[in-house]
């Protein structure tokens, strides 16, 4: 398995990002049935119930996703740069592990979105022709030294062949 974390700060990202996007899956589903519910009195049973029912759902899977998976999350997370490859392994229930060797790197980026730069992280990205791989929430000194350090392990890559 690769030996580095990712920063622990990432944890605090992913639970905002996915409060985000549960906060707008439950007003997309509760809104039409509370509507419902509120101008439609001969209708107004059956959409409490549901719009009750997206509202226990949606608490359900917010204290799942945001409580229960970051920490199970960022301990899966690995990475490790050595000098032919980057190898990266995640995920919790389907596991995933990538082994790119630098011959296949095309170029290397840096990505800050507005949570990751208010919490002084960024992402690397590698691509290569089959696609990306982002290694999210490393500090931001970290990042520039990993894209660095890729680039020019696939700049000499290149050269040796």
């Amino acid at each position: 398995m690769p030996s580095n974390q990712l920063n622990p700060r990432i944890k605090k990202v992913w639970r905002i990002s996915d409060s985000i996007w549960i906060a707008i899956l439950f007003l997309c589903c509760f809104t039409p049935f509370a509507l419902i519910a509120v101008f439609d009195p001969l209708e107004a049973e059956w959409a409490s119930a549901v719009a009750l029912i997206v509202a226990i759902v949606c608490l359900a899977l917010f204290v799942f996703i945001v409580v229960v998976l970051p920490p199970i999350r960022y301990a899966r997370w690995r990475y490790e740069l050595t000098d032919d490859y980057l190898d990266i392994a995640r995920g919790i229930f389907w596991r995933k592990r990538f082994i790119i060797p630098f011959i296949r790197v095309q170029n290397t980026d840096t990505r800050q979105g507005p949570i990751l730069r208010a919490f002084g992280l960024a992402s690397v990205t590698v691509a290569t022709a089959a696609g990306e791989h982002e290694i999210p929430g490393l500090g931001i000194e970290e990042a520039d030294v990993l894209r660095d350090r890729a680039a020019e392990l696939a700049r000499l890559a290149r050269e040796d062949v």
